[in-house]
């Protein structure tokens, strides 16, 4: 028998493979434009497997709270609730501020200088950190801790190829416009 959290849960993982399915849609519209623009694709072959490890989460934390039985652990699971609507704000805030240079892979225009506002103002990846968020706060809405762990190691690994791939194709330009910001925690400019 389901209960009325693990309901509640369900819902909310059905309006993230939603959301996914979303960004999918406007992922590849964008591509298109970029190269009808002279873009140039670097990183396919993690990408594949970005893709798959993505897939494989969504489905890891609906299993482990229904095949563990994972019972919503009260204050723990709204702190993680919240963390993950937090992620879900910085992660639209990051594809706004792109606009349609938004993109799930790795597509360099020529010529284009980087973007600099929105949360870029204060990190160099704040969707790769809404991402870390979102890895490690979803399961945990239920209670799904293993899949937090996992998830979360593996995404560590995974970004460390996927940032070094993205820094290197956006080069020197890139490097200078961000060289004083940092890469994941957030640094509030003075004056």
């Amino acid at each position: 028998m389901v209960t009325s959290t693990q309901a509640l849960f369900l819902g909310f993982m059905a309006a993230l493979i939603v959301e996914r399915l979303v960004e999918l849609v406007l992922s590849k519209r964008n591509a298109a434009r970029a190269f009808a623009r002279g873009g140039v694709e670097t990183g396919q072959r993690h990408y594949r497997f970005m893709v798959v490890f993505h897939t494989l989460f969504l489905v890891a934390c609906v299993a482990e709270v229904f095949g563990l039985r994972r019972g919503f652990p009260g204050a723990w699971g709204w702190a993680a609730l919240a963390g993950a609507v937090l992620a879900q704000g910085l992660r639209y805030w990051a594809i706004a501020t792109l606009g349609d240079r938004w993109n799930s892979r790795i597509i360099v225009v020529p010529g284009l200088a980087p973007v600099t506002g929105g949360p870029y103002r204060f990190l160099r990846h704040p969707n790769y950190v809404a991402v870390v968020l979102e890895l490690a706060c979803v399961p945990l809405i239920h209670g799904a801790w293993w899949t937090a762990l996992v998830f979360s190691v593996g995404n560590a690994a995974l970004l460390y190829v996927r940032i070094r791939a993205e820094e290197a194709a956006l080069g020197e330009v890139y490097a200078q416009a961000f060289s004083h910001r940092p890469r994941f925690i957030p640094e509030v400019p003075r004056g």
